[in-house]
């Protein structure tokens, strides 16, 4: 559903969700720029509460992924596209469908092992964001972040999706109390873009769809939060330190506090970050720090070993320099199918999840360390495989390999979020995973 299409929109959207009805049908993404900015629009009454991150536990929300028949017109998004079927497609985590109603199921070309259709879900559904963020109230998930990707704001079409998920997103958070802000990822952003393209979109956003009004917008030190990816990042990028200053510069001046996720080995200035002494310059002109660390290491004795020096390290460079220090963890990650559709083999469960052992060890070390805040990456992506959304222990079969979550419920990485965050606000006694 378009909000803006729809004049008293809020009021049909609650009645479908709180009902459990099936929504209006939603309308095409549009073509044309001017329409595409018309939908920007606010939701609800917005009263602004002002919510802090610090003390908080979110998760990443990528809200890509778009179905045939969603009423998109795009047909399947980040699923393994128009050829999406057995041994053709992109993630290797197959999520729950059995809560979601008839209208949220979209049938693929996979089926299950009775022979039964199995179907997906797409983020351009606004029930089914809704139900996510029904989950995070559920499970005591305080919110998430939303990823808004610079290269998505190039086209009217991908900038129309992203507003709906992006209202779908307000609407959840905003009807189950949670919080959520906004994070622009600059992957694949040319260096003449990144100013333009983002500045102009933060501006609509905060004029037309006014998203600082929202109750639940997440802010740092009385201030809104916006947060930007991949900034310092050794690997080839088209954009450079010089551009990421200029949107920081940029963001600050609006008033805001501003989060960048950066590399993993950021404070060392080496391996997967720019060998660069401005990096660090840089770094200090804004308001919280957070290093990528999906993938970076295995095992949580590995965790138990290597992180206590390096959080400790990272946490005092931040403390020095008076920031804050916002650590990711990630339950597991696995791309095979994803690899395979570029080429390349990889391993099926490629970091285990140790049945939530390793998930549980990053928290524990980063509140050892320390930290008064956690970032979960991510809620919903299944791409990688690095989803605590609900998923099914039966996925389909055939030629494309899933992983599951073994003997454990499908709610049970939602179950252990909601534990960190338990874990996180309380006296730091005892370290050691709950049993369930």
């Amino acid at each position: 559903m378009r909000f803006s299409l729809y004049l008293p929109a809020v009021a049909l959207f609650c009645a479908a969700t709180c009902l459990g009805q099936s929504v209006p049908e939603r309308r095409p993404v549009t073509k044309n720029w001017d329409e595409a900015y018309a939908r920007l629009t606010p939701i609800g009454k917005q009263v602004p509460a002002k919510p802090e991150l610090k003390g908080k536990v979110v998760t990443g929300y990528q809200g890509w992924f778009g179905a045939d028949g969603d009423g998109s017109g795009l047909g399947w998004k980040h699923y393994g596209g128009k050829n999406l079927g057995p041994g053709s497609c992109s993630f290797d985590l197959w999520p729950d469908m059995s809560e979601l109603d008839e209208d949220e199921r979209f049938p693929t070309k996979f089926q299950n092992a009775d022979g039964s259709t199995a179907s997906l879900f797409s983020s351009y559904h606004p029930k089914t964001v809704d139900r996510h963020f029904k989950w995070m109230k559920e499970y005591g998930i305080d919110g998430a972040m939303l990823q808004r990707f610079g290269v998505s704001l190039k086209s009217p079409q991908s900038y129309d999706f992203g507003t709906a998920v992006m209202q779908n997103v307000r609407q959840g958070a905003e009807h189950h109390g949670r919080s959520w802000a906004m994070m622009y990822d600059l992957s694949g952003m040319k260096a003449e873009d990144v100013m333009p393209v983002i500045t102009a979109d933060w501006k609509r956003l905060v004029e037309n769809a006014r998203i600082l009004k929202d109750t639940g917008y997440l802010h740092y030190g009385g201030k809104p939060l916006v947060a930007v990816w991949g900034i310092g990042f050794n690997d080839k990028r088209a954009y450079g330190l010089a551009e990421c200053e200029q949107l920081i510069d940029f963001l600050k001046a609006e008033g805001n506090a501003v989060m960048v996720g950066i590399p993993f080995h950021w404070r060392e200035l080496n391996r997967d970050a720019l060998s660069d002494p401005a990096f660090h310059a840089l770094l200090k002109k804004t308001d919280i720090i957070s290093p990528w660390t999906i993938g970076r290491y295995r095992g949580a004795e590995t965790v138990r070993k290597s992180q206590p020096g390096r959080l400790a390290a990272d946490i005092a460079w931040a403390k020095e320099s008076q920031l804050a220090y916002l650590p990711v963890i990630f339950p597991g990650f696995s791309w095979q199918n994803l690899e395979k559709g570029r080429g390349r083999e990889a391993p099926l469960n490629a970091i285990s999840r140790e049945g939530g052992r390793f998930l549980w060890q990053q928290a524990a070390e980063a509140k050892r360390a320390g930290a008064e805040m956690i970032y979960v990456a991510m809620f919903d992506e299944v791409d990688e495989a690095t989803a605590i959304l609900k998923a099914t222990n039966q996925p389909p079969v055939g030629e494309s390999r899933f992983i599951t979550y073994e003997e454990l419920p499908p709610d049970h990485y939602l179950w252990l979020t909601g534990e960190i965050g338990k874990m996180l606000r309380g006296p730091g006694e005892d370290l050691s995973m709950p049993k369930r």
